[in-house]
């Protein structure tokens, strides 16, 4: 086993390096939804974190497909990169942008329109939803911003420029809290604005983000060579349908399992405000530790993109297999930090002993279900840098919708297990999903050995 690891070493090295910026930097896109829970949960109360578990059960689901149309660019400019396709990357680049305020515009009207009103007909507390409808209606208005941000960044990612869009989004987090802080509590005169306040602090934060990220990219010198080329005139029908071949089928794999956890959310909603609450503090928790499973899925679709562009298919199954040993070696540990120290974690988002004392149980089934999160989030990221990405939408809806949900609903609603019900049955779905995708990963990579 040692020897094996000194012979691969430099594929696990290069995973690592090219995954700890992006971890980071995916990272914020949580932080910010971790952040304004933290915030509310310790100066807010109860009702108001309740709130921001039902807006973030919607809009996640919204941010998701967003994000999963931007990411479309990275695979297919790692494969042009790979094959020294300067202007065709450049051409990718107007492509997506072009693309991506398309679709800030269409989201922002699905929100405004369509979240608004599932979330007042969703049989909610009252209270809640009230809380709920100013911060829903704020965030929405942050789309446009993060989505051009999006496109600079996943272009830079496909070129191996990871630690820049790291870079921004710490500072840009940062001062998300203090803005969010001073908002919330009312700190130099200004009136306390509540969960209002976080909002105003993440619209803040993602504008300068986006204008710091294009600067960026259209000033550094490592991307002259693309640059050059580079026009929003330039407009070609095909590439936007490239891109959304790949970028629509991934925001459908987003939709499938983020969507999963919001009807899970109104599941915990159904049962009542506490668990609702509960859920929230302990899936906070979980997407942090998600989001270096997340990393190591985004390297390994850069790289496994850019062996397969320049056809190194020894190289392509090196990095592969090393990402799926790198993401079963961190969720194994986080697994142990969740079961050691779940008494004590979620004081980290609230001080309610109750919401405390429920949220410390999920944490257990966390443990177990984020080792199956962690490998079927880089057997995705593998197959995306192939180019496959139909069958694995469909296999996420399956493992989700089909057996997930209709299992956490069973066990935590019928059954009457309460909010550890309803976990039981999202992980079921999460093995689901690893099992499936490990399968279709070695179905694909022998097809294509064999071509």
């Amino acid at each position: 086993m040692v020897k094996k690891y000194k012979s691969n070493k430099i594929y696990y090295r290069s995973t690592i390096a090219l995954a700890g910026p992006v971890v980071i930097s995916q990272l914020g896109h949580t932080l910010v939804q971790a952040l304004d829970t933290v915030i509310i949960g310790h100066y807010a109360g109860t009702i108001s974190l309740a709130a921001v578990s039902l807006v973030h059960s919607f809009f996640m689901v919204v941010l998701v497909i967003g994000l999963g149309i931007a990411y479309g660019l990275t695979p297919l400019i790692a494969q042009e990169n790979g094959k020294s396709n300067f202007k065709q990357c450049a051409e990718l680049l107007s492509n997506s942008l072009w693309l991506n305020v398309a679709a800030a515009i269409f989201l922002f009207l699905t929100v405004y329109y369509g979240s608004m009103f599932a979330m007042q007909h969703a049989d909610q507390d009252p209270k809640v939803v009230e809380t709920a409808s100013p911060y829903l209606l704020i965030l929405s208005l942050s789309i446009g911003p993060l989505m051009i941000f999006q496109t600079f960044k996943q272009f830079a990612e496909g070129l191996g420029f990871t630690k820049q869009a790291m870079s921004i989004t710490i500072w840009g987090n940062v001062l998300n809290v203090i803005i969010a802080v001073v908002l919330v509590k009312g700190m130099f005169g200004i009136e306390p604005m509540g969960v209002r306040g976080v909002g105003i602090a993440t619209l803040i934060d993602r504008v300068l983000m986006m204008v710091v990220m294009v600067w960026y990219v259209s000033r550094s010198r490592s991307f002259k060579g693309y640059m050059q080329h580079f026009s929003v005139k330039f407009i070609a029908v095909s590439k936007i349908v490239t891109l959304a071949k790949i970028g629509l089928p991934v925001a459908m794999q987003y939709v499938f399992e983020i969507g999963a956890f919001a009807v899970a959310a109104l599941m915990a909603g159904h049962i009542g405000a506490m668990e609702q609450a509960a859920h929230q503090t302990a899936i906070t928790l979980a997407a942090m530790t998600y989001m270096m499973a997340g990393g190591i899925a985004s390297a390994a679709t850069i790289k496994v993109g850019n062996s397969f562009g320049n056809r190194n298919f020894k190289r392509l199954q090196k990095f592969a297999y090393a990402s799926y040993h790198l993401v079963i070696i961190f969720m194994m540990f986080f697994a142990a930090i969740f079961t050691v120290f779940n008494q004590y974690l979620p004081y980290l988002i609230t001080n309610d002993a109750n919401v405390v004392a429920l949220a410390a149980q999920l944490l257990i089934i966390a443990a177990l279900f984020q080792l199956f999160d962690g490998t079927q989030v880089v057997g995705l990221g593998t197959l995306r840098g192939m180019g496959d990405v139909n069958i694995p939408t469909f296999i996420t809806f399956i493992a989700y919708w089909l057996i997930g949900l209709p299992a956490a609903y069973f066990l935590g609603i019928y059954l009457d297990a309460g909010v550890n019900g309803i976990w039981y049955g999202l992980t079921l779905g999460l093995l689901t999903s690893s099992g499936l995708l490990y399968l279709r990963f070695r179905y694909v990579i022998s097809k294509t050995l064999r071509k």
